[in-house]
């Protein structure tokens, strides 16, 4: 199978897997409408959904970095569908915790190996990962598209419609597996040993950087929808309207970090954007009217040009442990955010969603401090490790 054919692939199924964490903040004004949540309760949720995965995500990527365990791929993406097409079933508060939870787990365990298989199919291209990472991106721009039109026709009872695109993101990543076993198979099952040393200093500075915006991007999405709906006069269109703005304008971030990246290296890239962004957070938060839109814009594609290089960088500042680095920069540090939300709601409901929200506009300047003080690895494409690829008997290769 040809390269930019499993890229095609990989992302589409990454967009269908990332639909799901962009689905938990589109349910939550449908929360907060058919059920009555108050702020903190709906913090709660998303708090659900980013918990495990933020705890999950690294153990996948150490048991990826040891086994292979291709089946997570299609199976991680059908536990992230069943759990949020549950999440609407039952008025229970912990059930649709559980659910939540569940889906949460789903996503973790997707993410490591799918970064893994992305990066030996995209052989070590930046623009490569960066359309991998599009995919995802354009799963959460989908999302609040698609609650809306699911849920409300028929209200929250109508979820087990969203199980649909797990379906076919399962299924659309066997291809590329069965080409990976090819591969292995016609180079006569041996692995490309891992060239380089692992730097994990800048792996923890780079990991906190990635805490910090993943804090900003969270808080925004979790709030965004119920704000613009407060900001624009109660209109839940205008809600869905910012945050399909929010995951949309994402997707054109990512493929810009990764085109910006062929020029100058990934450092330069991100710090720039981190910098640029923190003033687009204080617009959505303090420009009043439609122009706030255009600040949501541009925050989400400031927070997004780096995304995939930070993946990428984490590899290079981990060579040796390529599932957990991606487990850590695509999961913990990202899911992290989550752990956050609920003291942003809390603090909504004693002030004001705006004042809760101010804070976030820091968050970048903090990432942009971080960067400056990281080296650009160099890593040669052909140091690039080749995944771990069961054998006949089903063992890892590595």
């Amino acid at each position: 199978m040809r390269r930019n054919a499993s890229i095609t692939l990989l992302s589409a199924g990454h967009a269908c897997v990332d639909l799901y964490q962009g689905a938990v903040a589109s349910l939550v004004p449908f929360f907060v409408a058919e059920r009555a949540y108050s702020y903190a309760a709906v913090s709660g949720i998303v708090l659900a959904a980013s918990l495990l995965s933020s705890v999950a995500q690294p153990v996948f990527g150490l048991l990826t970095d040891r086994w292979a365990m291709p089946w997570l791929l299609p199976v991680s993406t059908l536990l992230g569908g069943v759990g949020i097409a549950l999440s609407g079933v039952s008025g229970s508060y912990a059930l649709t915790l559980a659910f939540v939870a569940l889906s949460g787990v789903g996503v973790a365990a997707y993410h490591p190996g799918s970064a893994r298989v992305a990066r030996l199919a995209s052989r070590g291209s930046h623009r490569g990962m960066a359309w991998f990472s599009l995919g995802g991106n354009l799963g959460f721009a989908v999302a609040p598209l698609l609650v809306t039109a699911v849920v409300a026709t028929g209200g929250l009872r109508l979820t087990p419609l969203m199980a649909l695109p797990a379906l076919v993101g399962s299924v659309l990543c066997l291809p590329v597996l069965r080409a990976l076993e090819k591969q292995r198979q016609a180079a006569g099952g041996s692995a490309a040993v891992t060239a380089g040393e692992d730097d994990r200093a800048s792996f923890v500075k780079l990991s906190l950087a990635v805490v910090c915006r993943s804090i900003a991007f969270i808080g925004l999405s979790t709030f965004l929808a119920l704000f613009a709906k407060e900001r624009m006069g109660g209109s839940t269109a205008a809600g869905t309207a910012a945050l399909f703005v929010l995951y949309l304008g994402g997707a054109v971030g990512s493929v810009l970090g990764g085109t910006l990246a062929d020029r100058w290296d990934r450092v330069t890239v991100a710090r720039w954007s981190y910098l640029l962004t923190a003033g687009c957070v204080a617009g959505v938060v303090f420009v009043p009217g439609p122009a706030m839109y255009v600040c949501v814009a541009l925050t989400s594609a400031g927070l997004y040009v780096p995304f995939s290089l930070q993946v990428t960088l984490g590899q290079d500042y981990l060579p040796s442990r390529i599932g957990t680095a991606s487990g850590i920069t695509l999961g913990l540090t990202v899911s992290i955010g989550g752990l956050v939300s609920p003291f942003i709601g809390s603090l909504a409901d004693a002030t004001s969603l705006q004042t809760a929200l101010a804070p976030l506009a820091l968050m970048p300047v903090l990432s942009w401090l971080l960067f400056r003080t990281l080296p650009e690895p160099a890593v040669p494409e052909s140091a690039v490790p080749e995944p771990a690829v069961p054998d006949a008997a089903g063992r890892g290769s590595g």
